[in-house]
């Protein structure tokens, strides 16, 4: 989630250096700060010095490919963070790496945006991280569980299989099943536990405040896009016969309203999707800002007589946070299996 109360003291300590000099505290960017995705993971400021764990950067550049570790960014003479590679020099702005402009700077529009091209960037960020952690995590969890039914002889798992085997029967019992029907619904539980426990494990890595954790995956809109087209494209590949014809003519009514309804039904099929892929990452991304928001505003007030209440209520909402995280999961996973259900399902015509 939030880098941690340890991290938090980055903008504690930028906090007093602005009240020195009498500027406002800035909430906003501290908050888009903590929610962004980063090339690194911040811990903490001591003594002014920033304590991070650097990631790779990876680049596909005009020169070929350019790696280098993101510590490697250093202020130069322009104020910006720059680097130097294979003849080229690289600038980041807000985690975006840009090729340097002829004074090796960033060239900003009238919206202060930047103009500088951009090099193919496969860095391993923050949430990259995460992923992989999170992967490794579930390779580590399944594939012991699968072993341990062997060793039971298909009857009674054994060792962390014990301890899996609700989670997974809830998944086929309470999900699967209802929504995907007896016949078919075992083609599509792994993908169903995959997501299930990707996303669960992705939210709780975000709930835990220091490395190698803190990256929420759920808190990018293209990790929540991309699980959701899975879903779109397993959807529109499993459909039938009577899903399609559902959309394009639907049965029992008049044609002119099947000629009104089919383009409903069409776009229906890209909302879908669409609605999987912002309510996870909207829900996500607020429970974040609503915790930070409250840290800010001891800040804001400039007193630390509001730190027991926003304290308080940020500890509240970080317990809330653990039940957000397995709520998400399974309305993902639940949504996914009702629209393959909607796709593979045969009716029953008189």
């Amino acid at each position: 989630m939030f880098t941690s109360i340890l991290g938090f003291s980055q903008e504690h300590h930028e906090a007093e250096k602005k009240a020195d000099t009498e500027e406002e505290f800035d909430a906003t960017e501290l908050i888009m700060h903590h929610i962004s995705d980063a090339h690194e993971f911040h811990v903490a400021d001591i003594n002014g010095e920033s304590i991070s764990f650097p990631l790779p950067v990876i680049l596909w550049t005009d020169n070929g490919l350019v790696t280098f570790m993101s510590s490697e960014f250093h202020h130069d003479n322009t104020g910006e963070h720059v680097v130097e590679k294979n003849g080229m020099k690289f600038v980041r702005l807000h985690e975006e790496i840009y090729y340097a402009n002829k004074h090796g700077g960033i060239t900003l529009n009238e919206e202060h945006h930047a103009e500088n091209r951009r090099p193919l960037n496969f860095s391993i960020t923050k949430n990259v991280f995460s992923l992989f952690l999170a992967a490794a995590l579930m390779l580590l969890i399944f594939i012991p569980t699968a072993r341990s039914y062997k060793k039971g002889n298909g009857v009674m798992p054994k060792g962390i299989g014990r301890f899996m085997e609700p989670l997974i029967l809830f998944v086929r019992d309470d999900i699967a099943k209802p929504n995907i029907g007896e016949k078919k619904y075992k083609a599509y539980m792994p993908y169903l536990l995959t997501v299930f426990f990707l996303i669960w494990i992705g939210n709780i890595f975000g709930l835990i405040p220091f490395f190698p954790f803190s990256g929420t995956l759920t808190n990018d809109i293209l990790f929540t896009g991309v699980m959701a087209a899975i879903t779109f494209l397993i959807t529109q590949f499993s459909g039938n016969k009577e899903y399609w014809g559902h959309i394009f003519w639907m049965p029992g009514i008049p044609v002119p309203m099947k000629i009104i309804m089919a383009p409903i039904e069409l776009i229906g099929i890209f909302t879908k999707p669409f609605a999987l892929m912002i309510r996870l990452f909207a829900n996500i991304t607020a429970g974040h800002i609503i915790i930070l928001s409250l840290f800010s505003l001891i800040f804001i007030f400039g007193t630390a007589w509001v730190s027991p209440v926003s304290v308080g209520f940020a500890l509240f909402m970080n317990v809330l946070e653990l039940l957000v995280a397995a709520l998400q999961a399974y309305v993902f996973t639940l949504l996914s299996a009702l629209f393959i259900g909607q796709a593979v399902a045969e009716h029953d015509h008189h």
